[in-house]
């Protein structure tokens, strides 16, 4: 199997949502982390959370806004050099 073409936009909507997910999940590290940080400095943790659940909401936005981005960058670009040097092969049984 050779892999001529890919299709941009589907490319570009897979990779946003899978950077959502991602996001999200980075957003949890900050939430969990900060609020322990923050526990142990002995600082009161209300901000820190507030900071947190702020980030769970805007980072999986950004990171999948710039996921779809680089998704149909990418696969404009693969389609552009599969044009040129024939693709990828794909060995499957």
């Amino acid at each position: 199997m050779i892999i001529k073409r890919i299709g941009v936009l589907k490319l570009a909507i897979f990779q946003g949502c899978a950077m959502a997910l991602f996001g999200v999940i980075i957003a949890l590290f900050f939430l969990l982390f900060g609020s322990m940080l923050s526990g142990l400095t002995g600082n009161n943790a209300t901000g820190v959370m507030a900071g947190g659940i702020f980030m769970l909401i805007l980072l999986p936005i950004f990171y999948a806004v710039f996921g779809f981005i680089a998704g149909a960058i990418g696969a404009a670009i693969y389609n552009l050099v599969a044009g040129i040097v024939g693709g990828i092969e794909l060995d499957v049984e």
